[in-house]
């Protein structure tokens, strides 16, 4: 009698007694019962197969469904690999647009970064910092130094457009030149005198404490107590500083309310050298050095800095024991010069007032005649002009 399966096909009683000979024999031309695992498999494609159907006619597309397969069956890289290339290309393009949207934004905030490319400033300014520090002053310039492009210091380059990027630094720049018997002032005597008038320069003009206004003691101590007239003005220039008795006179200093040193480095250039004094038995000791001091304002523009040079040109005298009244170990200073670039012409409170390039436009002393370059060394200072408001080509 005739069996009805599930699926609803019929079987005859003598094709199953077959089947089961067949089996029961070993035969290889019996059917086989697909595996578990392949009946798994099949109905899960079959059932992506109808998925992908049905999801093309939602979506209004309809074409030849693919047949689903697993990773692996496909030539060409894996999504994974795809997906990971395109990710490296996109970001790739996204650093590049930071890197152009960064340097746009750069050349608006600091234009002279590209305006000194194109104009060759750039390069100038490479030049000078690898030129190095020129050798010391053996004599008095011919000329001033070379006028290049123009550029502003800044507080990370104080000296930035200046020919003193390429002067010593502090008291490095003053050279004590060799000892001599001189107008018959012994050679010991001249030396200690040479080692005492770079003493002097060093505390008068680059000592922090005296920079910031305090009294120069260790500067005063090298000059002959039996020089009244010097320590006397000098006692006054302090108390109550004037146009005649000012303390720049001698000593550099700025008041540290208003002004900031930028760094801690002044730029010096000048020489030091041997003349025989007026009389026999004086030997002079000549100076003329030149002192660039950087500042920012207290209260001001950080970024805005200025530049004070300060020259001053000295005779000290050294004199024979025996022959001239005068205090061992000490030096009479018998000429004294200066010139201050970049500071208030009317004002006399003993300290340094440089113009910065944010100040506003004020009323004062307007400047007259020709224009001088405060690094010029080839030329004494000159005292004609000494009560006129100067201007500057340059600071």
């Amino acid at each position: 009698m005739a069996q009805q399966d599930d699926g609803g096909s019929r079987i005859s009683d003598e094709e199953w007694q077959r089947f089961g000979e067949q089996v029961g024999q070993g035969r290889s031309d019996a059917p086989q019962e697909p595996s578990a695992r392949a009946r798994m498999v099949t109905e899960r494609l079959r059932r992506e197969d109808e998925e992908r159907r049905k999801a093309a006619g939602r979506f209004g597309r309809k074409g030849k469904a693919a047949a689903a397969a697993p990773p692996g069956w496909r030539t060409g890289p894996a999504w994974q690999e795809r997906e990971g290339r395109g990710r490296g290309k996109r970001r790739l393009k996204a650093a590049a647009a930071i890197v152009f949207v960064a340097g746009l934004a750069l050349i608006a905030l600091r234009p002279e970064l590209l305006i000194d490319r194109v104009t060759g400033k750039a390069e100038s300014r490479q030049e000078a910092e690898r030129g190095g520090p020129l050798a010391a002053e053996s004599a008095r310039p011919t000329g001033a130094p070379e006028v290049a492009y123009p550029d502003r210091p800044t507080p990370k380059d104080p000296f930035r457009g200046s020919p003193a990027l390429q002067w010593a630094d502090g008291a490095a720049g003053i050279e004590v030149p060799p000892a001599e018997a001189v107008n018959g002032v012994d050679k010991d005597r001249i030396a200690d005198g040479l080692a005492k008038a770079k003493q002097f320069l060093v505390a008068a003009n680059l000592d922090p404490a005296v920079l910031r206004g305090e009294r120069p003691v260790a500067a005063l101590a090298l000059l002959d107590p039996k020089d009244d007239v010097t320590h006397r003005r000098m006692r006054t220039a302090y108390e109550r500083p004037t146009e005649e008795a000012d303390p720049l006179e001698l000593f550099t200093r700025y008041d540290p309310a208003e002004l900031r040193p930028v760094g801690d480095v002044v730029k010096v250039r000048g020489r030091m050298w041997l003349e025989a004094g007026p009389e026999r038995g004086q030997a002079a000791i000549k100076v003329d050095y030149s002192f660039v001091h950087p500042f920012v304002k207290v209260k001001g523009n950080p970024e805005d800095v200025a530049r004070s040079i300060v020259r001053r040109e000295m005779t000290f005298h050294v004199v024979d024991a025996k022959a001239w009244e005068s205090t061992a170990g000490t030096l009479w200073i018998h000429e004294n010069l200066r010139d201050v670039a970049n500071t208030a012409c009317d004002r006399y409170d003993g300290y340094l007032h440089p113009s910065f390039f944010s100040d506003p436009t004020e009323s004062g002393p307007e400047p007259s005649g020709a224009a001088v370059d405060p690094y010029d060394r080839s030329r004494g200072i000159d005292t004609s002009g000494q009560e006129e408001c100067g201007t500057l080509s340059r600071s």
